[in-house]
């Protein structure tokens, strides 16, 4: 439908699979950038792959909300770029998120 670039080197790519029961997150770094024809038409570093249960529209929709919100911080998605370990990254990305409310 669109392109699922939202500018500042992010995309959350997502989309709904009826076998699942439950959301799965995924997250990718691309230190060089990739052409995802954002709408900002720069390169995105960031991924948020989102994939949801199809009859989650409610969940699907709150997760967005969150990871969107998370990353308006430019601290974060500096910390995220510059993070040496995947544990680094899942690190830096929960306690973030306690520190959200939506």
């Amino acid at each position: 439908l669109g392109t699922t670039g939202i500018g500042e080197g992010i995309a959350i790519p997502h989309g709904k699979i009826d076998i699942l029961r439950s959301p799965l997150l995924a997250f990718g770094r691309s230190k060089e950038g990739v052409d995802y024809e954002a709408i900002d038409n720069k390169p995105v570093h960031l991924f948020f792959l989102l994939v949801a249960p199809e009859n989650s529209s409610s969940l699907h929709l709150h997760i967005l909300a969150r990871i969107a919100k998370l990353l308006k911080d430019n601290k974060l998605r500096k910390k995220l770029m510059e993070a040496k370990s995947k544990e680094e990254i899942y690190k830096i990305i929960t306690e973030a998120d306690k520190e959200i409310s939506i």
